[in-house]
C-alpha cells in the first residue's frame, strides 16, 4: 500500500514539475512583453519585393485577397503580387489571369505550402530583394509593405508581421483571436525584449529573398514547414526579428470541426520537430552557446495552453473535492504537492494571459467566447489523442465560410 502511494505521489510531483515548467516559461515572456516598445523607423529606398501567396482550393477568397493585394500604397513597379494556385477551379483562373499579377499554376500528387513555395521560387526570376509569405485568406494593412521595407537592413532580414483577426463572428474564431494575440505577446514581443528571436507564424512573414530561396530549397515538411525553417535558421544563428505595426488580417477558425483539424496539424508539427531537433539543440546550446535554438525547443516542449489551464484548473477542484470530503489535518497526505502550489500555479497561468491579452479585446463577446472554453479544451484533448499520421498528409482549412 505505501508503495503505491509513493508512485501516486511521484507520478503527481512529476505532473506538478511539467504544468509548472510551462506556466513558469509564459509567465515570464508574458511580462517581459509588457515593456515591449516598437523601433521609429525612418523611410528608406524602396527594395522590390514578391508578394506569394499559396493556396490550395482557395477560390471562394482567393481573387479578394489578390486585389486587396495589389492596393498596397507601395511604388507599383517595386512589388509583384505572386499567387500560386494549387487545383484552383478554371473560372477563378480566369478572373486571376484578368489581374496584373503573376499567376503560377502548380498541381501535385500530394500538395503541400512548402513544395507550393519552391515551385514559385525556381520559376520566379532574382529580381527580387524581400519576398513576403501570406496564406490565400490574408489581407495586409494598406501601408504593410512600406512597414516591412522600412525595417530592413544588413542586419535584419528576416521579420515576422503583427497577424491579427479579421472576423469575429463565431465564438471559436474570437477564442482564436485572443489566442493569436497571447502568442504575438509572448512569443514575440516577449521574446524580443528578452533579445530572443521572434516565433514564426506560417504567414504574415517577409525574408530577404536569396535567403529564403536558399534555405526553403530544403525544406519538404508536409505539415508546419515554418517550424523547420524557423529551426533551420536558428540553427544557423539567424536572427528572427518582429513588427507590431505591421498588420495582417487572418481569417480565424469558425467550426470546431476545422479548430480540430488545425489544432492536430499544429500539436504534430510541435511533437515531430521536437524529436527531430532536441539533440541539435542541445549541442547547439553547451558547443555554442544559442539561446535562441535552445528557447525553440522548450517552446515545442510546452503544454498547449488551453489544456494547462484546463488541467490545472480540474486538478485544483479536485484537490477542493477532497478538503471537503478529508479532514484539513490530513488532506496533506492525500495532496503532494501542497495544495497551495496547485492554487499558485493556476493562479499564475491566469495572470500570464491577463498580461498577454490586449486591452481591445477585453469585451463582452470575449468574455461570452470563455464560456466555450470547456469544448475547446475538449477538442484540444481529442486532437492530442488523434495526433498519429497528422505529419503524413496535407490537413487543409478551409477559409471564406464567413
Amino acid at each position: 500500500m505505501i508503495t503505491l502511494w509513493l508512485i501516486l505521489h511521484l507520478i503527481e510531483i512529476l505532473i506538478f514539475g511539467y504544468l509548472a515548467f510551462s506556466a513558469l516559461y509564459i509567465f515570464i515572456f508574458s511580462f517581459a512583453g509588457l515593456f515591449y516598445t516598437e523601433q521609429t523607423l525612418r523611410d528608406k529606398a524602396y527594395r522590390k519585393i514578391a508578394v506569394l501567396i499559396p493556396g490550395f482550393r482557395e477560390d471562394a477568397v482567393i481573387v479578394d485577397v489578390a486585389n486587396q493585394a495589389l492596393a498596397q500604397v507601395y511604388p507599383k513597379d517595386m512589388f509583384d503580387v505572386v499567387i500560386i494556385a494549387d487545383s484552383f477551379r478554371q473560372d477563378t483562373i480566369e478572373k486571376l489571369k484578368e489581374l496584373p499579377i503573376r499567376l503560377i499554376e502548380v498541381s501535385f500528387e500530394k500538395s503541400t505550402k512548402s513544395k507550393a513555395l519552391n515551385k514559385a521560387l525556381e520559376i520566379l526570376p532574382e529580381a527580387y530583394d524581400i519576398c513576403v509569405i501570406l496564406d490565400a485568406d490574408n489581407i495586409m494593412q494598406d501601408d504593410f509593405l512600406k512597414k516591412i521595407n522600412n525595417q530592413f537592413s544588413d542586419t535584419v532580414r528576416i521579420i515576422q508581421s503583427h497577424r491579427v483577426a479579421k472576423n469575429s463572428n463565431t465564438k471559436f474564431a474570437i477564442l482564436d483571436a485572443v489566442s493569436e494575440e497571447i502568442n504575438n505577446h509572448i512569443f514575440r514581443k516577449g521574446h524580443r525584449v528578452m533579445g530572443l528571436s521572434s516565433a514564426l507564424i506560417g504567414s504574415g512573414m517577409a525574408f530577404d529573398y536569396v535567403l529564403f530561396k536558399s534555405y526553403m530549397a530544403d525544406i519538404k515538411a508536409i505539415g508546419g514547414f515554418d517550424k523547420e525553417l524557423e529551426l533551420t535558421l536558428l540553427n544557423d544563428r539567424i536572427k528572427i526579428h518582429y513588427n507590431n505595426n505591421a498588420l495582417v488580417y487572418d481569417e480565424k477558425i469558425q467550426k470546431s470541426a476545422d479548430f480540430t483539424g488545425q489544432r492536430r496539424r499544429w500539436l504534430s508539427a510541435q511533437f515531430i520537430y521536437f524529436g527531430q531537433f532536441f539533440k541539435q539543440s542541445l549541442i547547439q546550446l553547451f558547443k555554442k552557446g544559442n539561446l535562441d535554438m535552445f528557447d525553440k525547443l522548450l517552446q515545442m516542449a510546452l503544454l498547449p495552453r488551453i489544456l494547462l489551464i484546463g488541467l490545472s484548473l480540474i486538478i485544483n477542484m479536485f484537490i477542493a473535492l477532497v478538503a471537503i470530503i478529508i479532514q484539513p489535518e490530513t488532506w496533506a497526505i492525500w495532496i503532494h504537492p501542497e495544495p497551495w502550489l496547485w492554487m499558485l500555479l493556476l493562479g499564475t497561468i491566469i495572470l500570464s494571459l491577463l498580461f498577454s491579452i490586449p486591452a481591445r479585446l477585453y469585451n463582452q463577446n470575449t468574455f461570452k467566447a470563455i464560456m466555450s472554453l470547456p469544448k475547446g479544451f475538449l477538442l484540444m484533448f481529442r486532437s492530442l489523442v488523434k495526433i498519429k499520421g497528422a505529419n503524413k498528409k496535407f490537413i487543409h482549412t478551409q477559409h471564406g465560410q464567413t
